[in-house]
């Protein structure tokens, strides 16, 4: 195996990892008010930036949340002051899809720190087994949210043929996939099932077609067994999970040889699992497993870093050397959920993610949207089952009847399923947004 970064040994990522952060220290202490003033308030002194002698000097930090950033930008608008150069400094802008105040959350970058966003992802491709006669199709409009921007000019980088497919309907997208015969689809996972869908009623065999390999993210599931089994069935191809953020960069992927988990780029960033509860180091239970919420600090992005970052996402590590031979750590399923998602029924904490797992067990499911609302003080959950086309009147309820025995089985209590009519539920291109809390302010 050839050393390219993601396939240093444990101490080779360790050292890589405390010479960056101190390098990361040493920059911000020429500019960036956000992070002199959280890091003085720490104890980091001016005169000391650039000088951990181990990474454990990391926890004297405080965590930061999206709310830090958020109230950021609005005190300093339009950007924040977490810029550690001129604003001529910056070539790129970048926007989540939104926050609770209804207001995105805008990231810059550099050009130097763009090449490291590049760079994550040449060491991504090599994890997830991308060769150079791989054509990759990217069915998504090109906005301001960063998708797959960053995987699309790193593949073009790297010298693959790559094709845009913005502003495109998903029967144009399909053909695009098929006149090209891409052999990799980068999207999300609700999209590739849309595609699939679109593909079924315009009579298109997609697992008799080019692609060989779909790479999603955006949400979970790619690594929910339920939802990866019916994208790959649906495409004839592997699925491959990868996480990122807009605010700290690409920086997870799958491996070929064990699917169903994701290994973390270390190489680029210091991933810390830490009890939401507490807010110390996860301890790790018999079988050397942690489970907690992802916090992390990015190596490589200079221009307007995160340091030790709570993203909200709950995680459990597999302590288990990995097949392909990396010592990058290895989250067991992926993204298991959202910490502000979690929702508490008659005394059981429920995931959506969950709930999405067991529905999608369902082939006569096209689409389905869950509700939580508070009924005489309770939270309730409504599941809206939209069935596939053509079903009759005693099957659709014969779903119905189905759904609700597996969801009170699988999560103990019991949940109201309705069915609706055909095409009445929303379809999504990117992240789909099937779970809606009805007393919401939004």
């Amino acid at each position: 195996m050839s050393i390219h970064p993601e396939n240093l040994t444990r101490p080779e990522i360790e050292a890589r990892q405390l010479e960056r952060l101190n390098q990361l220290l040493g920059e911000l202490s020429r500019g960036n008010s956000f992070w002199q003033t959280r890091l003085s308030e720490a104890g980091f002194e001016a005169g000391s930036l650039g000088r951990c002698a181990s990474l454990d000097e990391l926890s004297r930090l405080p965590r930061t949340h999206k709310s830090d950033l958020v109230a950021d930008q609005a005190a300093f608008p339009p950007y924040g002051s977490n810029l550690t150069y001129e604003l001529a400094a910056y070539s790129r802008l970048h926007q989540t899809s939104g926050t609770t105040t209804g207001h995105p959350m805008r990231w810059l970058d550099t050009p130097a720190s763009w090449q490291w966003f590049m760079d994550c992802w040449s060491q991504l491709f090599r994890i997830a087994g991308l060769t150079r006669d791989d054509r990759l199709a990217f069915p998504f409009s090109f906005g301001p949210f960063i998708g797959f921007w960053a995987g699309f000019e790193g593949a073009a980088r790297l010298g693959n043929l790559c094709l845009p497919g913005g502003g495109m309907s998903s029967q144009a997208r399909l053909k695009l996939i098929a006149d090209n015969q891409a052999t990799v689809v980068c999207c999300t996972p609700t999209y590739a099932l849309r595609l699939a869908e679109v593909a079924a009623q315009d009579g298109i065999d997609l697992a008799s077609g080019s692609v060989r390999m779909l790479v999603v993210a955006g949400e979970p599931g790619g690594c929910v067994p339920a939802i990866r089994e019916r994208i790959e069935t649906a495409w004839g191809a592997r699925v491959f999970d990868h996480w990122g953020m807009t605010e700290l960069g690409a920086l997870a992927m799958e491996c070929t040889e064990n699917p169903g988990g994701l290994h973390m780029l270390e190489t680029e960033c210091i991933v810390e699992i830490i009890d939401p509860e507490s807010g110390e180091s996860a301890s790790a239970d018999a079988a050397g497993v942690r489970r907690g919420e992802l916090v992390i600090t990015n190596l490589g992005r200079a221009g307007s870093p995160l340091i030790r970052y709570a993203t909200g996402d709950l995680v459990e590590t597999d302590p288990a050397p990995c097949p392909c031979g990396r010592d990058l750590l290895r989250l067991s399923g992926g993204i298991l959920g959202r910490a502000d998602d979690m929702i508490m029924i008659r005394g059981n904490n429920v995931f959506p993610a969950t709930i999405e797992a067991i529905l999608r067990e369902f082939d006569q499911i096209a689409e389905f949207r869950i509700e939580v609302r508070v009924d005489r003080s309770m939270p309730h959950l409504l599941i809206r089952i939209e069935p596939q086309p053509g079903l009759s009147e005693s099957d659709r309820t014969s779903l119905v009847t189905s759904v609700g025995d597996a969801t009170k089985d699988r999560l103990n209590f019991h949940v109201e399923v309705v069915a609706v009519e055909d095409n009445s539920l929303p379809r999504f291109e990117l992240k789909g947004r099937r779970f809606v809390k009805i007393d919401d302010p939004a």
